[in-house]
């Protein structure tokens, strides 16, 4: 049998026609921690260990898997995101580290506001309230997603790490503010906004494997759920309360405008930890 270390080196070399050599070389470990159940640690201490024979079966399976494109979260059906373990499926976007970005910037400004209401739109996985619900004890946080497959998978997210939560499908452009929850202090969102003519410069597997709809706007209107939920806001939002979304970053000045446009004020960007301008944050200053 082979050894923990032969069988990552294997498998890191098997991945390189689909990724380049340090991301391979990651996948494989956590492919083998995932499978063995191991920590990162352990698997360095016991890397001449030998594989169980019967484990071979279910690394040759997700080897298989990945060698298709499909993502290691689905392959896996785990994501790591902000120190939490979450259940994805395709029903679901894999999070990833800018909306992470985006939920510490919320809990750095939102930490110690009793009673804080929280609307979270098209929840996904359900990444934004579960982990808003872990740094914010006492927080009332609603989420909407149109997909009830994608809202199955974040109920079981919030089961498993204990955040009340309450979950509603809804449409978000066409649902009637009085169907949502109000006065809100917070409404975050992580909203398709990846235009149709960037898929040619998209991974293999995200296009062929991640949902659609929670990616991709029509080219002719790229700001189509921010002006919805800039709208949705000026109702829903308390005096002083807080809109948070991520954004692509090529729109930076026309959603600050639209924010602006819609009478909201402290408008501003955040960039990500590679300087990108990838979050905004506006405040609804009440009715005028």
């Amino acid at each position: 049998m082979p050894t923990l270390r032969q069988y990552t080196e294997a498998l890191a070399s098997a991945l390189q026609p689909v990724y380049e050599a340090p991301e391979a070389q990651a996948i494989a470990g956590e492919v083998l921690e995932q499978v063995l159940q191991l920590t990162p640690l352990q698997r360095r201490v016991q890397a001449q260990q030998e594989i169980p024979a019967a484990s071979l079966g279910a690394l040759a399976a997700i080897q298989a898997r990945l060698l298709q494109h499909e993502p290691l979260q689905y392959v896996l059906g785990v994501a790591h995101f902000a120190g939490l373990a979450l259940e994805v499926t395709p029903a679901t976007l894999i999070p990833r580290p800018e909306t992470e970005e985006l939920v510490e910037w919320i809990v750095r400004e939102q930490t110690g506001r009793a009673g804080l209401r929280v609307l979270d739109v098209g929840t996904g996985s359900g990444c934004i309230p579960v982990a808003l619900g872990r740094r914010l004890p006492g927080a009332h946080i609603t989420t909407v997603d149109i997909d009830p497959e994608a809202l199955a998978v974040a109920r079981r997210n919030a089961r498993r790490y204990e955040v009340a939560v309450t979950f509603q499908q809804a449409d978000i452009l066409t649902t009637q503010p009085a169907d949502l929850p109000a006065p809100v202090d917070v409404l975050v969102s992580n909203p398709p906004y990846v235009l149709e003519n960037e898929r040619p410069f998209m991974r293999a597997n995200v296009l062929a494997y991640e949902p659609a709809t929670a990616l991709f706007v029509p080219n002719h209107d790229p700001l189509l759920f921010y002006r919805r939920i800039a709208e949705l806001g000026t109702i829903l939002l308390a005096s002083g309360g807080k809109l948070y979304v991520e954004i692509n970053e090529q729109f930076a000045e026309e959603i600050m405008a639209l924010f602006q446009g819609a009478g909201y004020q402290e408008t501003m960007v955040q960039p990500d930890i590679f300087g990108k301008p990838r979050m905004a944050r506006a405040t609804w200053p009440g009715p005028a």
